[in-house]
């Protein structure tokens, strides 16, 4: 059985931050948080990368962070576009130009994954052991619809300085019974709270259990997400012909509900990290920093 390979999904990297170009390093030696993504998966057993851009990002990426991994672990490249992987006889609306979300990612992707894998955000550190569970799991289970997705307390994964998005999660006995899609959480109040209108806000208490994208599939979920691409279109996208997305959360969610997969819930106690915001740089270089000194990271990742 091959190992599983890592799917980085990079294509709305920068997008609130400010761009790629101008993604200021997370430390003294010029490292991005993906450097060190890639150093904990490779560390975990992984020695393939799939990493999911848009195109016109593509000779930035592969000059910065590109070429210092590629003599360390196999690199592929996949692009996504918005005309792409769409079902026959759909056209994108006119109105429409955002991307199409983080599902319709991995299909623009699939044609370079060949077996079970795991799935992150480019720009978010998930620490060391949570790649560690989720390889341990894809390569000791490999039943075709038992996934897994890395669970972390709601309170690990806030910033000071603006909204986050996560998938809220109910679990039951280790394993997730649903996940919605929370597009603006807040730190507030002792906690955490979400707001779907701008006006309202709901409290999500203290340890509740969020995933932010990292998620271990086996192959066959490439087949349930294409499958559900046209029923997103039909039920979801009329509500915001503009601005609806095809979140990743939304196939493993119907699939549970439907009773036709198994999604372990892996917990980490992991604290996460972000640039989603440029203020919040000095925390993370700071955080950074510490880890080294810790002698949990070298000083330069690819010396």
């Amino acid at each position: 059985m091959s190992k599983p390979q890592l799917v980085i999904m990079a294509a709305g990297l920068g997008s609130r931050y400010g761009g790629l170009k101008q993604t200021a390093p997370v430390d003294e030696e010029g490292h991005f948080l993906i450097d060190f993504a890639v150093y904990d998966a490779i560390r975990a057993g992984i020695e393939e990368v799939v990493i999911i851009l848009k195109p016109e990002l593509e000779a930035d990426f592969r000059e910065t962070i590109g070429r210092r991994i590629a003599p360390f672990i196999k690199v592929t490249y996949a692009f996504q576009r918005l005309e792409d992987c769409l079902p026959s006889g759909f056209s994108v609306p006119s109105e429409r130009k955002k991307p199409w979300g983080t599902a319709h990612a991995i299909m623009c992707a699939a044609d370079k994954i060949s077996g079970s894998f795991v799935v992150i955000n480019a720009d978010d550190y998930y620490g060391r052991s949570a790649y560690e569970s989720v390889f341990r799991f894809l390569t000791n289970v490999n039943t075709e619809n038992e996934h897994a997705v890395v669970g972390f307390r709601i309170e690990n994964t806030l910033t000071e300085n603006g909204s986050v998005a996560r998938g809220v999660c109910r679990v039951s006995d280790g394993y997730l019974t649903d996940i919605t899609e929370r597009t603006r959480i807040e730190k507030r109040g002792g906690c955490a709270a979400y707001t779907e209108d701008g006006e309202h806000w709901h409290d999500i208490p203290q340890g509740t259990i969020v995933s932010m994208n990292m998620w271990g599939f086996q192959n066959g979920i490439l087949n349930d997400i294409t499958d559900a691409f046209p029923i997103f279109i039909k039920e979801r996208l009329p509500l915001s012909p503009e601005k609806a997305e095809f979140f990743l959360p939304y196939v493993p969610d119907m699939l549970v509900s439907q009773g036709k997969a198994r999604v372990r819930v892996l917990p980490s106690e992991e604290a996460w990290y972000g640039v989603t915001y440029q203020p919040d740089m000095p925390k993370v270089a700071s955080a950074v920093a510490d880890m080294k000194g810790k002698g949990i990271y070298p000083a330069k990742l690819w010396g």
